[in-house]
């Protein structure tokens, strides 16, 4: 039983974000310290008698045991054992002792114990009392895909002009860009809303400017997806419009929207990507898309990354770009992942769990504030953002609990009616994979304003490379979950259509932040209507090589002169 497969999910979230290093999904009781409702569901066994129980799970912050814990309901009776607090922060199969199945039907539920992000991935029965399951990465995928019943065969899911994957602001605005270009369109996204760290899961305002383009045409997209500024980290999930995003795009004739479903594989021949195939998170049913042309809109490059495209991780050594800004020696300092956090007045006062397990804080060093900014952020190279994204996000919330915790025992004046509202259990990216293209932008072009014949998306957003915090790094050395920034100025520059698609997979865009630049320059072009606008462009570009059967690379070569015209609104053609 895969837990993120069960029908009642009560109050468990499904948590996807280390597909890549899992390869399934689980699920997670994200209760901010309040146990969540069970998360059940109905099986039906084969035969009755005794089983073996495995419940796959980790105990998440093992100081010396964690918060996370949980029970196992058998027709409503636990097990007996409690799970999620064995001092192990890996994942692996637990022994649940045996079971006495006296009903062919029965209910199965998980029961939270704390409301702390206990999480289990899946249950196993076994009438087989002697078999253990295994731990080992490939021999359990091939274990689940086999009870699973997944084929090497996925389902079709059509074939279109073209396949965008991840549905952030560059994504969905590529998709709609093609769309109304006359294109077939696939939108996967592997989460259920829209935006990406714009979404109410994440909860990041836009950034950038789309009124000071060389291009009038550029920027409507983004505007039309805009929800104001709710500014970071608010309350209201209603203020990130993720029912207006989800509308707008569910209103497009050419675009079919694939929400839950994490792309994993590629498919191709010698250079050119022929499918993607993508996993529902939730039922894990399979689907291959076929098409023409693919964007890769994921932020962390995952199709580029899967199809062999070359792409770079971390900061460049002076030396090799020439950027004053640039380390001194290449290393693998990425930009952090932050979850933002709020609180709410409420009318009477509230308490909040102690925290042994979480980061120690004191009147010596504690954060005083009553919701969190972009500042909550891990990473900073200590982390591999991709492959240790969970670590991350637990890092993230040790740190926001720990903190919470403190706030509400020691400053119960000012703190005493707040009360934790909102923590984002999804981890909001800043960098990860940068995709390497025909050009790769720099320092130079950025400060310099430089204007390429291929000039595309105007950006006016600072070099903004973070780091620790100076006295986070004091009190939390190696463990730092606070940021500093010094904002660099620019002028306004354009990003080259070349930026945009892949130097050596032939029928690859990409747009967001894994797009062909430097480390410093990508601290000036991932902010999210900058990277809306580079879906446009790469809507656009995609009906050009489509029309003239080419590449991206051939769009650059054969027809800048149209991809311009129309950035310039002076060539569209009808929008069916």
């Amino acid at each position: 039983m895969e837990t993120e497969s069960f029908e009642d999910k009560g109050g468990w979230v499904i948590d996807q974000q280390s597909f890549v290093v899992m390869n399934s999904s689980y699920i997670m009781a994200h209760g901010m310290g309040r146990p969540v409702k069970d998360a059940a569901t109905t099986v039906k066994f084969p035969k009755t008698g005794k089983y073996h129980l495995w419940v796959r799970t980790k105990d998440w912050a093992p100081f010396p045991k964690g918060p996370g814990k949980f029970q196992v309901l058998v027709d409503g009776k636990s097990v007996g054992q409690t799970f999620g607090e064995s001092g192990s922060d890996t994942w692996k199969w637990y022994d649940g002792g045996l079971v006495d199945i006296r009903n062919a039907n029965i209910k199965l539920a998980l029961k939270d114990l704390t409301g702390f992000n206990g999480r289990c991935d899946a249950l196993l029965f076994t009438d087989d009392l002697k078999f253990t399951p295994p731990n080992e990465l490939e021999a359990l995928t091939a274990f689940r895909r086999k009870l699973l019943n997944l084929t090497d065969k996925p389902q079709e899911a059509g074939r279109y002009d073209l396949v965008v994957v991840g549905g952030g602001i560059a994504g969905t605005c590529a998709a709609i860009s093609a769309a109304r270009m006359g294109l077939t369109v696939a939108l996967i996204q592997d989460r259920p809303v829209l935006g990406g760290n714009n979404s109410s899961e994440i909860r990041v305002h836009l950034m950038g400017d789309v009124d000071k383009n060389h291009y009038p045409k550029l920027g409507r997209i983004v505007r039309e997806m805009d929800n104001g500024d709710p500014g970071n980290g608010n309350p209201d999930a209603k203020e990130y419009g993720d029912a207006r995003k989800i509308s707008i795009v569910k209103a497009e004739k050419n675009i079919s929207l694939f929400l839950n479903t994490h792309v994993f594989k590629v498919e191709k021949e010698n250079d050119i990507i022929t499918a993607v195939v993508g996993r529902d998170i939730a039922t894990n049913q399979e689907r291959r898309f076929s098409g023409s042309f693919f964007s890769d809109c994921t932020g962390d490059g995952t199709v580029g990354f899967l199809a062999g495209a070359e792409f770079r991780m971390g900061r460049e050594s002076k030396a090799e770009t020439g950027e004053s800004l640039a380390a001194d020696q290449s290393d693998d300092f990425t930009l952090g992942t932050s979850n933002l956090w709020a609180s709410v007045d409420r009318d009477t006062v509230s308490s909040f769990p102690e925290t042994p397990w979480a980061m120690q804080f004191s009147d010596e060093y504690h954060i005083d504030e009553p919701k969190s900014d972009w500042q909550w952020e891990t990473g900073f190279g200590n982390f591999n953002t991709i492959t240790q994204a969970e670590q991350i996000r637990d890092h993230n919330l040790r740190a926001i609990y720990g903190n919470w915790s403190y706030l509400k025992k020691n400053k119960a004046a000012k703190y005493g009616k707040k009360e934790l509202a909102w923590v984002a259990y999804i981890g909001g990216k800043r960098e990860s994979r940068r995709i390497i293209g025909d050009y790769v932008l720099n320092q130079m072009d950025i400060q310099e304003g430089k204007f390429y014949p291929d000039g595309s998306v105007t950006a006016t957003w600072t070099i903004d490379l973070h780091f620790p915090d100076a006295k986070n790094s004091k009190y939390f050395e190696g463990q730092e979950f606070f940021a500093g920034t010094k904002h660099i100025k620019v002028a306004p520059y354009t990003i080259p259509y070349r930026c945009l698609y892949s130097k050596n997979i032939q029928n690859l865009f990409m747009a967001g932040r894994n797009i062909s630049t430097t480390h410093v320059a990508f601290g000036s072009t991932r902010v999210m209507r900058t990277c809306g606008m580079m879906g446009e462009v790469v809507g656009f570009a995609s009906y050009i090589a489509a029309k003239y059967k080419t590449s991206p690379r051939g769009v650059y070569k054969d027809h800048l002169a149209e991809l311009t015209g129309i950035l310039k609104g002076e060539t569209l053609a009808p929008q069916p």
